[in-house]
């Protein structure tokens, strides 16, 4: 059996699929997978921020066409990529075992984020509004640039700019072996994750049925709940990659799923947390979505999406 994944290419990209090919070939031994690499819309449009260009979808749109002409089988996304939305015939059938979910501050200068936090004139670059959101609510005399680009792009604008640190995903440090520069782990009680965040999705045709049954194993099915009730509090309130919203759900002994969340003004001045527990993810980020958004999250998201 063959298969052809495609995969965006970067290097955390080809690391991800390269591993779910490894993970294929160990399990299958009459599976035979190629990779192809697909550059994006996102991939190319650097120079701006990626509220102002389309958001999400950037990162898959050409990697879905290709899955609907047939040219490729799987698309390996982060999951903190993949729109709620799927193109008709496609749809994500697995979600596997999450890494590290949280951010990661990057120092310039070897300070933490605490002892940058005593200074003036401090720049700290981030392509995301929801760090962004979360660093002003923390320090609000920061100045936060928008940095945009994969791991080692951002690495190196970083030092060309003199920027004081970046914040990354753990997930994709770690993945690519260079948590020697990660200063500090940011706790997702301080910085909420974003959502999906550390775990890894695979999309597929519908009906492809022999190939869902070779990728049943790698469904992990508590990360699957867990990002499920992240994925329904982000739908209902209709929001993109590019929005100030956190969710981070983790699984408790009872079976039950808790998800907290964050909804907050990009400049970090109007926050709008919520907390939920409950044992049907779906339903539980909807009911929470719709409990921020009538305690202040409309208010705040109206606001965003008009600058947009």
């Amino acid at each position: 059996m063959k298969i052809v994944i495609g995969t965006r290419a970067s290097q955390l990209a080809l690391w991800q699929a390269e591993h779910i090919k490894a993970e294929l070939e160990s399990r299958w031994d009459d599976v035979q997978v190629e990779l192809k690499k697909i550059i994006t819309k996102g991939d190319k449009i650097l120079d701006s921020p990626l509220a102002k260009v389309g958001g999400k979808g950037l990162f898959v749109k050409e990697i879905e066409n290709e899955l609907i002409d047939g040219t490729i089988d799987i698309a390996v996304h982060s999951m903190k990529d993949v729109p709620t939305e799927f193109p008709e015939g496609l749809e994500l059938f697995a979600i596997t075992e999450r890494e590290d979910p949280r951010d990661a501050f990057i120092s310039r200068n070897g300070k933490s984020m605490a002892e940058l936090g005593q200074q003036k004139d401090v720049t700290i670059g981030t392509s995301s509004l929801r760090r962004q959101a979360q660093l002003l609510t923390l320090y609000p005399h920061w100045n936060i640039v928008s940095i945009r680009g994969n791991v080692q792009t951002r690495l190196k604008r970083m030092e060309e700019r003199q920027m004081d640190g970046i914040i990354l995903a753990a997930a994709g440090m770690k993945r690519l072996e260079l948590e020697h520069l990660v200063k500090e782990y940011i706790a997702p009680e301080v910085m909420i994750p974003a959502i999906g965040q550390g775990a890894l999705g695979l999309e597929v045709r519908s009906a492809d049925t022999a190939l869902k049954e070779r990728l049943e194993f790698l469904r992990h099915p508590v990360t699957t709940q867990c990002v499920l009730a992240e994925r329904a509090l982000l739908r209902t309130m209709e929001g993109g990659c590019q929005v100030p919203i956190g969710a981070y759900a983790v699984p408790k002994e009872n079976g039950s799923v808790f998800l907290n969340a964050l909804v907050a003004s990009v400049d970090g001045k109007e926050v709008v947390k919520g907390q939920l527990e409950g044992n049907n993810p779906e339903e539980l980020g909807v009911t929470l979505a719709n409990q921020m958004l009538n305690s202040g999250a409309r208010a705040i998201l109206s606001v965003v999406y008009h600058n947009n």
